[in-house]
């Protein structure tokens, strides 16, 4: 079986969701499709008929999130030194050469990626063309809008 990348941070927040999922909305759940089935017909109950659907959603994503953390394969940063090298887990803040701007982005796994809160995949184009490269080398990235050329500033494992 293929293992896949997770840094620590990420294995942490899949638990957490796990454990708020199993021991309050599962229970929550249960609580109302017993409420709603005193409510009497469950042919035309909406509310039972609800209830249902959101424990059937809750017990898919316990599956799911079980399955992710079964196939990890838990990488902790804050323990590696690679010195000024780009490897997974790395924090990485960039220098765009074209407009000035400094970008800052960790490297993560594929179901830790979040642009917004500046975490991209391993497998993304930015990630790829960033692995293995050291702080003060220039980067060519190819995108669908066209090269964009980064100056890598600093590498931290935090």
């Amino acid at each position: 079986m293929n293992k896949f990348p997770m840094t620590a941070r990420g294995e942490n927040d899949l638990r957490s969701e796990l454990a708020d999922l199993k021991s309050v909305q599962r229970p929550r759940v249960i609580e109302h499709i017993a409420e709603a089935r005193e409510h009497g017909d469950l042919k035309e109950n909406a509310e039972y008929h609800a209830a249902r659907e959101q424990q059937s959603f809750i017990e898919g994503r316990i599956k799911e999130i079980e399955a992710k953390l079964s196939n990890a394969q838990i990488i902790d940063v804050t323990k590696m030194d690679a010195s000024s090298k780009v490897i997974f887990g790395a924090t990485v803040t960039l220098l765009d050469l074209a407009s000035d701007a400094e970008i800052t982005y960790q490297i993560v796994g594929d179901d830790e990626a979040d642009l917004k809160s500046g975490k991209i995949s391993f497998g993304s184009p930015v990630a790829r063309a960033l692995i293995g490269k050291n702080e003060s080398d220039e980067v060519d990235v190819k995108t669908p809008k066209g090269v964009i050329e980064y100056e890598i500033l600093k590498v931290q494992y935090i």
